[in-house]
């Protein structure tokens, strides 16, 4: 279907470039954007794509369904839960010991509207796997971005979903203290988390200029991510069920946002900026361009991460 308000015309087929030689990391692979995303980049030509995801079985059925389309796809399964330090570790390590670069990371994976609940850590289980899981995640395979930006013709990039739910957080933007989060309602934390991430991309486009990092929102899209707040509210589903056709956009036209801002010319796509689909540039709210901010929940997030030796 063709969204309401679209943005600039972006067609996969022909306008992803050839991406032979590049490596391709995508979280949340197995199923709706992240499945989408790698399905049309592996018809490019990548040389590697790593399709982080936290089930086996439907990571395993996703590339399945993806070589129908693209037999020679070169995929490699990661294991990936957001929601553990350790998985978090592990799934670096592994990658380490398969590529020496990496060209693009889409951090693709979320949740959202799940009720409260904490991750391994203590974490708000939103903002611990939206934000802090994925900054892990981007922290440890940073050494790897800059080695693979410093060859010649090099162009990485860091690709954050967000989405204009970000204007649902609460008063001050950032809670930093989880336990006061349990106060606070489901998509009031959901607002929090994908802030959070609008916040780390601008501030890792500061630290790190030689990588073009960006946040993105993919549209309201119909995918399995509406699960939990459907089940956990009669209105949401009857409504998503007599207008989701309407108002919503299927997952080839969600997936296009964060496809154009891969694999765009580089001089099209601003650092650090936040986009709205296709390829407009938005500020989002007062608190995404609250620059200190972004400082206050990078040095935050640091020094948790610092607590668990990392």
């Amino acid at each position: 279907m063709t969204p309401w308000f679209s943005g600039k015309s972006f067609q996969p087929e022909k306008d992803i470039p050839d991406l032979s030689g590049k490596v391709v990391l995508v979280t949340g692979g197995n199923a709706g954007l992240g499945k989408e995303s790698i399905l049309q980049l592996a018809k490019h030509e990548p040389k590697q794509i790593f399709l982080a995801a936290r089930s086996q079985a439907k990571a395993e059925s996703a590339v399945a369904d993806i070589k129908k389309t693209v037999p020679n796809a070169a995929i490699t399964i990661l294991p990936l839960d957001l929601s553990s330090f350790d998985s978090v570790k592990k799934a670096v390590d592994i990658f380490k010991s398969r590529s020496d670069r990496l060209d693009l990371l889409i951090n693709n994976a979320g949740i959202m509207a799940t009720p409260y609940s904490t991750t391994t850590e203590g974490y708000e289980i939103q903002f611990g796997t939206n934000h802090i899981g994925h900054t892990l995640f981007t922290k440890l395979l940073t050494p790897t971005l800059l080695e693979t930006a410093k060859q010649p013709g090099a162009d990485v990039r860091v690709i954050q979903l967000s989405s204009d739910g970000h204007n649902l957080a609460p008063s001050g933007g950032i809670i930093f203290d989880q336990s006061a989060l349990e106060k606070k309602l489901t998509w009031t934390r959901y607002g929090q988390s994908k802030l959070a991430n609008i916040l780390f991309a601008r501030e890792f486009a500061k630290r790190y200029p030689s990588i073009t990092a960006v946040s993105l929102h993919p549209g309201v899209i119909m995918t399995d991510l509406y699960g939990p707040s459907q089940q956990s509210n009669v209105l949401l589903k009857w409504g998503f069920w007599a207008v989701g056709g309407i108002f919503m956009s299927d997952v080839p036209e969600g997936a296009k946002n964060q496809l154009w801002a891969a694999t765009a010319p580089k001089e099209d796509v601003r650092k650090g900026y936040y986009y709205r689909p296709v390829a407009r540039l938005s500020k989002g709210s007062a608190y995404a361009q609250d620059e200190k901010l972004a400082e206050k929940l990078w040095e935050w997030t640091e020094e948790e991460f610092k607590k668990h030796g990392f």
